[in-house]
């Protein structure tokens, strides 16, 4: 067999660049009444949008550089409303997007066909909880953070924690193959899902996992698939016990270089904490003047160091990464003294992107992986990017895994401005393959990064993916135009009727 490569002579970053004659929103598609009389017949016609007043805030999903207007959206509360939406959209050969909380940072749940948008929201039940298993089921519409919340009292939790786990659904979760802080230990969205149902493109609707186990691992196919082989209406867990011990550690650093090498000296001692977050000065700064938090003078990175598990034992790995950290320079290490004291840690980390919303009216979060130890490279070459461009850069990101999400600061409404952080933002992307990383980590490809996939993926590769999208979805109605390339622009960047209005 030939080896596979990819054309040299090609530069998808460059070819996938910002058309400046970007025409908006994709066109809305007009519904026959007779599609629209079958949706009611089953869904109600409370749950069915269509006017361009009501959807318009159905076209941007987290990330607002790609507006899609949908032609509808509709709100189903059970799978079988699922498989009759699917089912009609399919006869009248509408596409269709499944779309949760609207927190995606790709374009995901873009309807950018002008198709309909199977908002999820409504399916927010937990439908069984197995404590003797640990195991629980949910509708897609369940919150991140309500898993949780709905097993405390047993000392069970949900593990993945994505920053946003208080508003994302669980549905999403899955989607996107979602993580959070504590990844770097306990896994993503993929290795706690035991089970999922949902409707296949051509309506049927099917469980895969649970307790059958053998053949093909369908569930690894699906969980990260971005909706584009089906729509997900159930999810079944895995629940773990709350660890005996937690010990929470924040160390300041004067720059990122040093927070970056001590990160890597805490791996190479052989500790896996439970998590290992990073935040820059610009963050810092941010959450300083939002929510009034105080961090040590002179921080210009900070780490957030999380340790669990049998209490003993615990204190001396916590201590361990203190002397690390001052080993590499802290200026200050800090062990949170109690649980109070590890929330307020937490909730610094959890509401560093809200505090960027208060410093600039947007920002654009990119998803890029890296080698953990090339940490210091990429740090700077972004911060060059970023003065390049003559845009402001923060970074807040897993730096345990090397996970990165560096939000470019901007505002949408100058479009010029707006074309820049395109550029920098394939440009950051560019980095994180060149060091040996890929182009997301749980904010998936959606239409963003879809161009840039071949900077990953040979021909072949990328041909394999399209027989195998094929294969489940032949008409292509299910979340189009979604991770694979298309050939087209990347991005919209006209204004949408959302722009237009401020």
């Amino acid at each position: 067999m030939p080896p596979r490569t990819r054309d040299p002579s090609s530069d998808p970053f460059r070819e996938a660049s910002p058309d400046a004659s970007a025409g908006g929103a994709e066109p809305r598609r007009v519904l026959s009444g007779e599609l629209i009389e079958l949706l009611a017949a089953q869904l109600g016609t409370d749950a069915i949008l269509t006017d361009p007043s009501e959807t318009f805030v159905y076209e941007n999903d987290g990330s607002i550089l790609h507006p899609a207007a949908p032609s509808a959206v509709v709100f189903p509360r059970s799978t079988e409303d699922v498989g009759h939406v699917v089912r009609t959209c399919t006869a009248f050969d509408v596409p269709y997007v499944a779309r949760g909380a609207g927190t995606g940072l790709s374009g995901g749940a873009m309807a950018l066909d002008g198709g309909v948008v199977v908002a999820l929201n409504r399916m927010d039940r937990i439908l069984d909880v197995d404590v003797f298993n640990r195991r629980l089921t949910a509708q897609p519409g369940v919150t991140n953070l309500a898993l949780s919340r709905a097993v405390a009292e047993h000392d069970l939790y949900y593990a993945p924690d994505p920053s946003s786990q208080a508003v994302c659904t669980i549905g999403g979760n899955v989607a996107h193959n979602s993580g959070g802080p504590h990844t770097l230990k306990y896994g993503v969205t993929v290795n706690h899902v035991v089970g999922l149902e949902l409707v296949l493109p051509d309506g049927s609707i099917v469980n895969v996992g649970g307790s059958e186990r053998g053949g093909y691992d369908l569930l690894a196919l699906l969980t990260g698939s971005e909706g584009t082989l089906g729509i997900v209406t159930a999810v079944t867990v895995r629940l773990l016990r709350k660890p005996e011990a937690v010990r929470t550690l924040l160390a300041a650093f004067a720059t990122p270089l040093q927070a970056s090498r001590a990160v890597s000296a805490i791996i190479a001692a052989g500790i896996v904490p439970a998590a290992l977050e990073m935040l820059d000065a610009e963050v810092v700064a941010a959450l300083e003047a939002a929510f009034g938090f105080r961090f040590p003078t002179g921080a210009g990175a900070l780490l957030v160091v999380e340790s669990d598990g049998p209490r003993e034992g615990i204190d001396e790995e916590a201590e361990t990464i203190a002397a690390l950290c001052r080993d590499h320079e802290a200026i200050h290490v800090r062990l949170a003294a109690d649980e109070a004291e590890r929330n307020e840690v937490w909730k610094a980390r959890k509401q560093a992107f809200g505090a960027l919303g208060r410093v600039a009216p947007n920002y654009c979060t990119q998803d890029g992986v890296i080698p953990r130890t090339r940490l210091p490279e990429i740090l700077e070459r972004i911060a060059e990017i970023g003065e390049r461009h003559q845009l402001r850069v923060a970074n807040v990101f897993h730096a345990g895994d090397g996970n990165l999400h560096p939000c470019i600061l901007f505002d949408e409404r100058d479009q010029d401005q707006a074309r820049r952080v395109v550029t920098a933002g394939a440009e950051i992307l560019r980095a994180c393959v060149e060091l040996g990383g890929s182009l997301s980590g749980e904010h998936g490809i959606g239409v963003e990064k879809r161009e840039w996939m071949a900077a990953m993926f040979a021909e072949q590769d990328l041909a394999l993916m399209e027989r195998l999208r094929n294969a489940f979805d032949p008409r292509r109605l299910c979340n189009p135009l979604k991770i694979l390339p298309t050939g087209g622009r990347c991005v919209e960047l006209a204004p949408s009727r959302r722009q237009a209005a401020l």
